[in-house]
């Protein structure tokens, strides 16, 4: 097959990898045959300059009506972007993922720092480590946090960390960015020139939004197919972000339409399980 060309989101033309989509289905769950069965109708029909949402959207709805579970992990990176507009589920979400890690955590508080209060989406401690998380949600996936930003959110940490730290000279202090979508590349040196922490959807390589969701089976109730949008937002109103929370939670559950009950905890077992990647 002679290369192609395809359209990302921010309009950039790059070379089709058939393997970077494979490796996505396995990832996914799908079955050889079933992988196998995807790319033949995408190569079938894919042509310069079709747009990787087109891909996407023949890989879904065959992984649709094959496996609910397997097209919701395979569309875990649209969920993450259904978690707005306001950005709130976001920072709830994030804060779930830290407190599975063991951490005490605290949402939307305001805390002193040595010259004055700052509002902080995340706070999460544990008996070694005291993390401070600026969160920041946006609507546009090819969406890439600057590096103004970066020093924003580092000045902000540096007058938390002057009034913390000595009151808790036994914690490692650690300021955070946590973006659902990406950096630029003067943000990304200006933190690891800083020491400052920073997440994205595929950032760093090893420890990604995307990572910790797939080993964590914390997934959005974003990625549920039974549900309409508007019943995800009802859920998302009452601070419902996870799966996991529909399961656990008798009266969460209550929240959606009582014939819908089983076929959506079932969904979230499935999805919930922790899967290889």
């Amino acid at each position: 097959m002679k290369e192609i060309l395809v359209k990302k989101y921010s309009g950039d033309l790059v070379p089709f990898e058939s393997d970077k989509l494979k490796q996505s289905l396995f990832k996914a769950g799908a079955s050889n045959e079933l992988v196998n069965s995807i790319l033949d109708e995408i190569e079938a029909c894919i042509f310069d300059g079709m747009s990787t949402k087109e891909i996407y959207k023949k890989a879904f709805a065959q992984l649709k009506k094959a496996s609910k579970t397997t097209a919701g992990r395979y569309s875990l990176k649209k969920a993450i972007m259904e978690l707005g507009p306001s950005g709130y589920p976001f920072e709830s979400f994030i804060g779930h993922l830290f407190e599975f890690q063991g951490y005490e955590i605290e949402t939307g508080v305001v805390l002193n720092g040595k010259c004055v209060t700052h509002e902080v989406d995340v706070k999460a401690e544990n008996e070694t480590e005291l993390h401070f998380m600026e969160c920041k949600y946006h609507g546009k996936p090819n969406y890439k946090l600057d590096v103004k930003v970066a020093l924003y959110v580092h000045s902000r940490f540096n007058d938390l960390a002057a009034n913390y730290q000595p009151k808790v000279p036994h914690k490692k202090l650690k300021g955070w960015i946590v973006v659902n979508t990406g950096f630029t590349t003067d943000a990304i040196q200006y933190a690891n020139c800083s020491g400052m922490n920073m997440m994205a959807w595929a950032y760093p390589e090893k420890g990604s939004l995307k990572e910790r969701i797939e080993i964590s089976g914390l997934y959005p109730i974003s990625c549920l197919l039974s549900l309409t949008k508007a019943e995800k937002q009802v859920l998302l109103n009452e601070d419902i972000v996870l799966c996991r929370q529909l399961l656990d939670s008798p009266t969460a559950i209550e929240l959606i339409d009582q014939r819908k009950r089983i076929k959506v905890l079932e969904e979230c077992k499935a999805l919930t399980v922790p899967f290889a990647v």
